[in-house]
Order: structure tokens, then C-alpha cells, then sequence
């Protein structure tokens, strides 16, 4: 029998707070979605002015990050030509992401679910949801 550690939604919302709260600082309204360790979605906030397009991209980030527990900017060093793992974003029906902005949510060193981004840059959608990261794991000690 597996015992199985999850995100609730009340996580979720703080994960939101923390990255829409570094959006906001930058001033580039996101896409934020958050998963469980399955990769289903358990919340999601799209702020005024984000992206529509980023709404699918930010929930196959953060699907990404938690079911494969890696972050999606990992895939995307990978995912070059040549390499072994090229190809991997047309994997589980398109919905692997291998840009920047995913990130898998950990508790004690298992992943409890993933993070994703969109709207921003890459870089800017890893550094949100990072923000989010750090201020759950703020809200947790």
C-alpha cells in the first residue's frame, strides 16, 4: 500500500500568493497554475493582463514539473538536437514542457506537486514561480 504526501488547496493558494506577489514586483501579470504530484490541477490564477495563450502553457509547466519531478528548464538543456532526450516535448500528448517556468514542489525531499509559469520570459516565469516556492516553504517553518 503507498502512502501518498499531496498538495491541498489551501498550499495551492499560498504557492499563488508567493509567485503573484514577485509578478506583480516585476510588473508582468502571469498565468499561475499549481498541481498535485500527479499533475492534476488543483488551482489556478490568471492575473489581469495575462496571456491567454500562457493560461494551457502554465498548467503544462507545472504537469510537467510534478509528474516527471524535474523542472521543465531541465528538460529544456536536454532537449536539443542530438541528444537523447530530443523530442521529449511531443511526449504524453504535447503536454511535456521544456521551457523555463515549472518547477516541482517538494516536502521533506518528495515531490508534493509542481508549479508553472507563463506570460513573462522564461527566466521571469522560473523566478515567479520560485517565489512561490520560497514563500511556501516560509509559511511551512
Amino acid at each position: 500500500m503507498l502512502t501518498i504526501h499531496r498538495l491541498d488547496l489551501s498550499d495551492a493558494r499560498i504557492l499563488i500568493e508567493g509567485a503573484a506577489a514577485k509578478a506583480r514586483e516585476i510588473g508582468v501579470p502571469m498565468c499561475i497554475a499549481v498541481v498535485d504530484e500527479s499533475g492534476t490541477l488543483i488551482a489556478f490564477e490568471r492575473m489581469d493582463g495575462g496571456k491567454v495563450t500562457s493560461v494551457t502553457i502554465a498548467q503544462d509547466k507545472a504537469f510537467t514539473a510534478a509528474a516527471a519531478r524535474k523542472a521543465t528548464h531541465d528538460y529544456n538543456a536536454a532537449n536539443v538536437p542530438g541528444n537523447l532526450a530530443f523530442g521529449i516535448h511531443t511526449e504524453v500528448g504535447g503536454r511535456l514542457s521544456t521551457v523555463g517556468g515549472g518547477l516541482p514542489v517538494m516536502v521533506d525531499g518528495e515531490v508534493v506537486g509542481g508549479i508553472g509559469l507563463s506570460s513573462g520570459t522564461p527566466q521571469q516565469d522560473m523566478d515567479c514561480a520560485q517565489a512561490g516556492i520560497d514563500h511556501f516553504e516560509s509559511k511551512r517553518q
